[in-house]
């Protein structure tokens, strides 16, 4: 009866006609930053956030949302049709979608993409209805030295996924942390590290890192990466699936949700681990007609069934723990930080509107996303004949103009352009700068808990590890460091990256 009472305070919440139309406008632009190349939810999310200042949170956290799981949908489009992943995830679609498009099932390709994508979302939704409130109530039972032991699992798995090796991953991990101790001290109110500077008194904005590092260093390393790129457009034909190919694609898509499930919720989770993992289970236990990588069916239905599962039960310790799985959740951490919530146990029982109103929304999205899918790739494959000199101008002046909006300064335009910069850089030196990122938000938030823990305690370290749960998330990070250095699961990881590159 709980679940139902919740379910409905959601439905009043988000079926209102300024949340259906953020809704709405979040999973169209999340299809067509999907389906555009070089564009991707991260760098949207981070130009978007000045846009989210000015609406109620639940509304802003509901048109992020939907940019983020619009943004698997439509990354597949291009990647069957075209062979040029849209969206990072995607990457794993391409490998059989663009076989199936060279015989003629294109369409075949992206109704099984859709079907498998609404399929995953919705039990996926469904999941985090009944799985947050009851991780939420354990989370109520954290205190300071709990939550420094969560924090530092979430940074030790953010390493996972990121790109090449792990000392630069290190490194940025460490960058983020000293970037995030910028400002006034949390206890005694005096400056640091601010160089002087009045406008660093309160820190970086958040908003200028997220917009350098991903909006204007990835518009940049794109102008010279994108142009050119391309290929034949396949004609898309019949979109009805056959019936051989419905019994077929029952099973993948139902593994494809289990496995994003549970990976979109462990730190440094999400959709391209996911639909990784989905298409490696596949190939060794599916019994597929075609074999993988010449246009299986098989390797269409799970990893677009599992990316977007992973998409949206990453959402689970955002909200119940305020630890974010991935980059996008970080950024919509920073989102809320900046409306004045701040995501964790008590988000369920202060904001009851915005948690629900996020998960009735997810439904909602992705009624929205079938609907819009299938009619319009026409319109998504025609967008890509647009030149990308010309579309990035306009990029950079969108971001221009948001970052000044933020507080009416130049100095975060300055800013912004600095971590560009930096941004590029990072990704010339083969620096993931997703692991900078999750620290800068988690950094400030381990501080503040970890000099609760030792003032409670008198200055006493032991009581970091006093309780059951501490120790056990401090192990489990431990665990999860000695296997990512360990040299046989060190050369799996490249592999994996090296295979979806």
């Amino acid at each position: 009866m709980d679940l139902i009472a919740n379910l409905a305070i959601g439905f009043d919440a988000a079926v209102t006609p300024l949340n259906l139309a953020y809704c709405f406008v979040g999973v169209l632009v999340g299809t067509l930053i999907g389906a555009l190349p070089g564009l991707g939810p991260v760098a949207t999310i981070a130009m978007l956030l000045p846009i989210t200042f000015g609406l109620p949170p639940v509304t802003s956290l509901i048109m992020l949302a939907g940019i983020y799981y619009g943004a698997q949908y439509g990354g597949s489009t291009t990647a069957i049709l075209i062979n040029l992943p849209g969206e990072s995830s995607s990457v794993i679609t391409a490998l059989d979608g663009y076989q199936m498009a060279r015989k003629g099932r294109g369409g075949v390709a992206l109704a099984v993409s859709a079907i498998g994508s609404f399929v995953a979302g919705t039990i996926a939704t469904i999941v985090i209805a009944l799985c947050a409130p009851p991780l939420a109530q354990v989370a109520i039972q954290f205190g300071p030295a709990e939550y420094f032991a969560l924090m530092v699992l979430g940074l030790v798995g953010s390493i996972v996924l990121a790109q090449g090796p792990l000392l630069p991953a290190f490194g940025m991990i460490v960058l983020g942390l000293l970037l995030g101790t910028v400002g006034a001290d949390p206890e005694t109110s005096a400056p640091r590290f601010s160089g002087g500077l009045p406008e660093l008194a309160d820190g970086i904005g958040f908003v200028a890192v997220a917009m350098g590092l991903f909006g204007i260093a990835e518009m940049v390393s794109n102008v010279a990466t994108m142009e050119g790129k391309g290929s034949a457009i396949r004609k898309v034909t019949s979109l009805t699936p056959t019936r051989s190919d419905m019994r077929r694609i029952v099973a993948p898509i139902l593994r494809g949700t289990a496995i994003g499930s549970v990976l979109g919720v462990l730190p440094g989770g999400g959709a391209i681990l996911a639909s990784f993992a989905a298409y490696s289970v596949e190939k060794k236990v599916a019994r597929s007609e075609v074999p993988f990588g010449s246009g299986a069916i098989e390797g269409v239905a799970a990893p677009e069934a599992a990316n977007n599962a992973g998409a949206q039960t990453s959402f689970i310790p955002m909200l119940t723990l305020g630890i974010p799985a991935n980059p996008v959740m970080a950024l919509m951490i920073g989102a809320l930080i900046i409306q004045g919530i701040q995501p964790g146990p008590a988000i369920l029982r202060e904001q009851p509107q915005l948690f629900w109103g996020v998960v009735v929304s997810m439904w909602i999205g992705n009624a929205f996303l079938v609907v819009l899918n299938l009619p319009l790739i026409g319109l998504w494959v025609r967008l890509l004949s647009i030149p990308y000199h010309l579309l990035y101008p306009a990029i950079l002046l969108f971001c221009a103009i948001g970052a000044f909006s933020v507080s009416n300064s130049t100095f975060d335009l300055w800013l912004v352009a600095g971590f560009g910069a930096v941004g590029y850089v990072f990704s010339k030196l083969g620096c993931e700068p997703a692991p900078l990122v999750l620290a800068f938000i988690l950094g400030p938030m381990m501080e503040d808990n970890l000099r609760r823990a030792l003032m409670l305690s008198r200055g006493d370290p032991s009581a970091l590890v006093s309780s059951p749960i501490s120790i056990g998330l401090l192990v489990a990070a431990a665990v999860i460091l000695l296997a990512i250095i360990s040299p046989a699961i060190r050369s799996g990881r490249m592999k994996a990256f090296q295979e979806s590159a």
